[in-house]
């Protein structure tokens, strides 16, 4: 938080003033806890992801001594498999994903012009979900019950059978639990990039970074959810007996590897196109020159995030899959090189064509192309089906990992790290000191990784917990060692050059590498508002095409640059170019994202000790908390609209067609529907793996019950759609009852599916049974939301918050209620027609 202004002195003192008290957070331990401004949450976000990987880093130096020598006892049989699971899974989940996501929660509205995301509490509440969810993981150390299963927790190793304990709960829960930071994340960047945008600010004008982020998070949103589906039907096969696992039941334990794949190839890339994006804005400045192929490097971004997804079965090509599907994917894994390709040679170019300025980031910038395109090339060597044959699981596969994903993120970050610091801090860091830890982290690096390569192609195994001397690679496995010690040491020195320079660097002039993009138009330090006025913006660099920008930015004369309301205000813009079209009215600091958090952290704990009536329980709490977060968003009770600026009248939120809360609804169904397309997906699997579906003995539901679920399910919509023409003509006690009735129709639905799901039995008896009693009940918790949504747009009509003129709420439940009863007749032809055509 920054330092209050002093007292105004000028009319413009006073505009700032009142702008400073207006988003500033409350000083103490208070604020800290409340604070939603996207700057500190970034902030947060980065600091605890760098955290994480100091002790991921430590965990590996214990894997590397083991492995130093052959006969070597750092580490029995059982605690290697936990430091190597648990080294994998700090890396992927609680490090790589959500530091970029600081990067972008810190940087993204800066850069596109606006004052703070659009939904500031779903950031808070994502970054105290990962933090827990990051301790609730290795919590488990305390209970000597630490994952054992490695990161990818293959079944039937994580099952009940053979991992009895809580080792896989705790990855399952932990790791979904912090997954709901990533997904929170990429809706908010996606309404944030495509409607919070400055005046000016088109499509053809957004910064790469942005553009990357945009990309990634339309990734996160339709790759995430196969694992969160694939984790939830692991503990439910774990906690209730269901069987979606067991061959001898139906079951199939290949269903896990094509869900984790299937999220964790675009994971690849979710982690190297933010990356990427760094390197697009370093490069630039370095350069000093606009980006050459600006729009090549935006098509790559989308073409990489579309072919990303084709490429799952990459990682399964010893399973056993039909050899014409192996070609296919072979083929689809060695195109993805394309769009890769085009970008490296973009960046090149541009260095090429300007005027290179070799300061710190530019060296990690060399860095990463000399280590990231021996890694990609690798990657093409691999995606061929006879070499991934030989080298499958091998120590080839790791060199190749590590080259490809700590070599794409780790020198971009500290590329990106040193380039943003005088931005954050308003210092420099040493010159020297930089350079040493430069190569010390380039030299250990490579010399940690290449052995690899050659241990992998004499033969060694990965997660092989020792091996023989006879096999003679024990010589490269302590160099190996030895060098990953060099790269520990250098990225010690990285991180405290870095901390040092906060306090004793040299002070930093305004926008020291003299670069184009708006976020470095904002002061130092950072003000709580970050743009006194939003920027209009007049090319894709805009403070090289007008250097006054910053100091426009600064005076509080021009858009929402008077603060009299007293409430947060962000501008809201038109898709495609950027027009001023809405006022959003945001929410300041508030204890409801950590008691939501927390909420749910208890409710988790409660259902991996078993204690299920306590999580039945708590759900009530949770839902209170949630009903009054939906309640007090935004600006309940606003006007309908205000002045932006002189001569400048915009609807707020509420009022307007492009609101944020509606893209949001469209991008949460969006993962939603990711989650139940996999759920579909799962089911059509089991069902071509068996020869009867169902299964002799379990019986489908009888015509009149099915029936009359679909019947009951289809008047919902009807009522929906009286809903929202009562509230066309005004009628708001009309609107009101028949939200009411939707409810009662959806009570009597979810009765009638009950009745009709009856017929087949219990759900541990046939993987059949199992998969169709999820659908449903899937299907059912959606009905139960969407009901929950009815209630609370009853009552806001009720109380005067929801009018003709202010839809939105009933805009965004009615839409709800359409995807609901659209799911759930997609869902009722699975479970009722389906089995009858088997």
């Amino acid at each position: 938080m920054t330092a209050p202004t002093n007292p105004a002195a000028t009319p413009e003192d006073a505009r700032l003033q009142a702008l400073h008290e207006t988003w500033s957070t409350p000083p103490g331990w208070r604020g800290r806890l409340t604070a939603v401004n996207h700057s500190t949450i970034g902030l947060r976000f980065i600091v605890t992801g760098l955290a994480f990987f100091l002790i991921g880093g430590m965990l590996s130096m214990f894997i590397r001594l083991q492995l130093a020598w052959f006969g070597n006892e750092v580490l029995d049989p059982q605690r290697y498999a936990e430091f190597v699971t648990m080294h994998g899974t700090t890396m992927m989940f609680l490090f790589a994903v959500p530091i970029m996501e600081g990067f972008a929660l810190y940087l993204v509205p800066k850069m596109i012009g606006a004052r703070d995301l659009p939904f500031p509490r779903l950031s808070a509440f994502g970054f105290w979900c990962y933090l827990f969810g990051g301790l609730f993981l290795y919590s488990s150390f305390l209970f000597d019950a630490v994952p054992d299963s490695g990161w990818f927790m293959y079944v039937p190793l994580t099952d009940a059978t053979w991992s009895p304990g809580l080792n896989a709960d705790f990855w399952l829960i932990g790791v979904t639990f912090s997954e709901i930071a990533a997904v929170a994340a990429a809706v908010e960047m996606i309404v944030a990039i495509l409607v919070c945008r400055a005046p000016g600010m088109d499509l053809r004008r957004i910064p790469l970074f942005a553009w990357a982020m945009l990309v990634t998070s339309f990734m996160i949103v339709f790759g995430f959810p196969p694992l969160i589906l694939a984790s939830i039907l692991l503990e439910i096969q774990r906690a209730f007996g269901f069987v979606f696992f067991d061959p001898a039941l139906g079951g199939d334990p290949l269903l896990w590897q094509h869900l984790f794949w299937l999220f964790g190839h675009p994971e690849v890339y979710i982690i190297f196109l933010p990356a990427a994006g760094v390197v697009s804005m370093v490069v630039s400045t370095f350069a000093r020159r606009p980006m050459v192929g600006y729009t090549w490097i935006v098509l790559a971004l989308v073409g990489t995030g579309f072919l990303s997804f084709g490429l799952w079965v990459h990682h399964m090509f010893t399973v056993g899959i039909p050899l014409l599907a192996l070609a296919l994917f072979s083929a689809a894994s060695m195109a993805v090189a394309i769009p890769m390709g085009i970008q490296v040679f973009a960046w090149i170019a541009t260095l090429w064509a300007g005027r290179p300025w070799l300061r710190v980031p530019t060296l990690y910038l060399f860095g990463f192309f000399f280590v990231f395109v021996p890694g990609g090339l690798t990657g093409v060597m691999v995606a061929m089906v006879p070499f991934d044959w030989q080298a499958h699981d091998s120590h080839f596969v790791v060199a190749h990992l590590h080259h490809v994903l700590i070599g794409g993120l780790m020198f971009p970050l500290f590329a990106g790290l040193y380039y943003w610091l005088p931005l954050v801090s308003g210092r420099e860091p040493s010159e020297s000191l930089s350079r040493t830890a430069f190569w010390l982290v380039f030299l250990g690096f490579n010399l940690t990784f290449l052995p690899m390569y050659f241990t992998g192609l004499l033969g060694m195994p990965r997660r092989a917990y020792t091996y023989l001397p006879e096999l003679g690679f024990h010589w490269l496995n302590l160099v190996s060692t030895a060098a990953g010690f060099v790269l520990a040491v250098g990225m010690v020195a990285v991180l405290a050059d870095l901390v040092l320079s906060l306090r004793h660097g040299p002070r930093a002039r305004r926008n020291p590498w003299r670069a184009g993009t708006l976020e470095w138009a904002v002061q130092h330090p950072v003000p709580p508002y970050t743009f006194a006025s939003v920027p209009r913006v007049q090319g894709r660099d805009p403070l090289w095409a007008d250097p006054l920008l910053a100091d426009a930015a600064a005076r509080p004369d021009g858009l929402l640059g008077d603060a009299r309301h007293g409430v947060r205000e962000l501008l809201g813009s038109s898709l495609l170019d950027a027009r001023p079209e809405q006022v959003i009215r945001v929410s300041g600091p508030t204890w409801l994202p950590l008691l939501a958090a927390l909420a749910l952290a208890v409710l988790l704990a409660c259902f991996i000790a078993k204690l299920y009536w306590a999580v039945l329980l708590l759900v009530l709490p949770l839902l209170a908390l949630l009903w009054r977060w939906a309640w007090t968003t935004g600006d309940p009770g606003g006007p309908d609209a205000v002045e932006a600026e002189p001569g400048l009248v915009l609807p707020t939120q509420g009022a307007a067609r492009n609101a944020p809360g509606w893209w949001a609804l469209v991008m949460s169904l969006l993962v939603d529907g990711s989650l139940f397309a996999s759920l579909v997906f799962s089911y059509f699997y089991l069902w071509l793996g068996t020869e009867a579906w169902p299964p002799a003995g379990i019986g489908v539901a009888g015509w009149p019950a099915a029936i009359a679920a679909l019947v009951l399910l289809i008047a919902c919509a009807g009522t929906a759609w009286v809903a929202t023409r009562a509230l066309q003509a005004d009628a708001r006690g009309r609107a009101a009852g028949a939200w009411m009735a939707t409810v009662v129709l959806g009570a009597g639905f979810i009765a009638a599916q009950a009745w009709a799901m009856a017929a087949t039995g219990a759900p541990a008896v046939h993987a059949y049974a199992s998969v169709a009693w999820t659908l449903a009940g899937f299907h059912a918790v959606h009905v139960l939301l969407a009901m929950l949504f009815a209630t609370f747009v009853a009552a806001r009509l009720r109380r005067g918050l929801v009018t003709a003129a202010r839809p939105l709420e009933a805009r965004v439940t009615t839409a709800l209620w359409r995807y609901v009863v659209g799911q759930g007749v997609v869902a009722w032809g699975v479970l009722h027609l389906f089995p009858r055509l088997a």
